[in-house]
């Protein structure tokens, strides 16, 4: 790649970015922005996937609301993320955790990293 892009890139990276993985339950601090008000909502959910990277990283939330399944992609390096806050680990064998789009319940639970 490019040496003017890399530097672009490296300059739009956030310099202290958690620790997550697939699998682990966040807690998401993203900033909406209400006409001319800005407030903070949190969106809790287990990790599904993570792609990308350097500045494009993104990553997949999925979460229950009222019995219907609500995923949501943020970008890893976003200024209208605000915080990632890791409620708990997850133990889980693959990158990517689709097959808990058709599960409901205790079936769409992911077990519990203990160290």
């Amino acid at each position: 790649m490019n040496a003017i892009i890399k530097e672009i890139e490296a300059a739009q990276l956030k310099e202290n970015v958690p620790q997550f993985s697939v699998g682990d339950t966040v807690k998401v601090y993203g900033k909406i922005k209400e006409g001319n008000r800005e407030r903070i909502q949190v969106f809790e959910g287990t990790v599904l996937k993570m792609q990308g990277g350097s500045n494009r990283a993104t990553f997949t939330v999925r979460k229950t609301s009222n019995g219907v399944g609500v995923e949501k992609t943020w970008p890893l390096h976003s200024p209208n993320v605000e915080k990632v806050e890791v409620v708990r680990r997850g133990k889980v064998r693959r990158a990517k955790l689709n097959y808990l789009r058709d599960r409901v319940g205790k079936r769409a639970k992911v077990k519990e990293l203990v160290k």
